[in-house]
């Protein structure tokens, strides 16, 4: 199956909706020290695969529906002169913007009841964190269907460094990308790290 762009149509909204359910589906059904295990090695190979991340500002998302947990990576991060950014929904349709995010920091539930930073200074990331709920050989993502990601790579320049987490089972052949979706630089999972135009390693 292709991972290359091509019109939407109908069954492959539907292919994506499902592929959609059916993914976090098998993410919420892993037990506790399962997801716990895998988030740890999800952790390593990015300090791996990405050993020069602490001093910049990277932005990262408050894990939910059992995606990869990263808080201890950030702290690390934090720990090592970084600053971090959670992602704002200012409104529907348009770019997300990022929060500075301490470990402190009081959050709140926004609209899609993720907690998010009500203050804080806003920043701009040099670096994302994007979960996956699936993703293919093209390091084509495939989020929860509102397109704050794609926007908001499209929207900056210079782009930031765009990196998927997710997990090995995740891996699908294709996502059946649309016109709008934006191929990833790299996607980590508990097993390596793929990286645009290349094979895992």
């Amino acid at each position: 199956m292709t991972t290359e762009k091509r019109p939407e149509n109908d069954g492959d909204r539907e292919f994506r909706q499902a592929l959609r359910r059916d993914m976090i589906a098998r993410r919420m059904a892993l037990p506790a020290d399962a997801h716990a295990a895998l988030s740890a090695a999800v952790r390593a190979r990015l300090a791996a695969a990405f050993p020069d991340l602490a001093g910049g500002c990277v932005g990262f998302c408050w894990p939910v529906q059992n995606e990869p947990d990263l808080l201890p990576f950030v702290a690390g991060l934090l720990a090592a002169g970084s600053r971090a950014a959670l992602p704002v929904v200012v409104r529907p349709g348009e770019p997300l913007a990022f929060r500075d995010w301490w470990p402190e920091q009081p959050l709140l539930p926004d609209r899609y009841g993720i907690p998010s930073p009500t203050d804080g200074d806003f920043l701009l990331p040099e670096v994302l964190l994007l979960p996956v709920n699936a993703f293919d050989a093209g390091n084509y993502r495939l989020g929860y269907g509102g397109g704050f990601f794609d926007r908001t790579l499209a929207a900056r320049a210079p782009r930031p460094l765009a990196i998927g987490v997710g997990f090995d089972f995740q891996r699908v052949a294709s996502i059946r990308p649309a016109a709008h979706d934006l191929p990833l630089d790299a996607v980590v999972t508990e097993s390596g790290c793929q990286r645009a135009g290349a094979a895992q390693r």
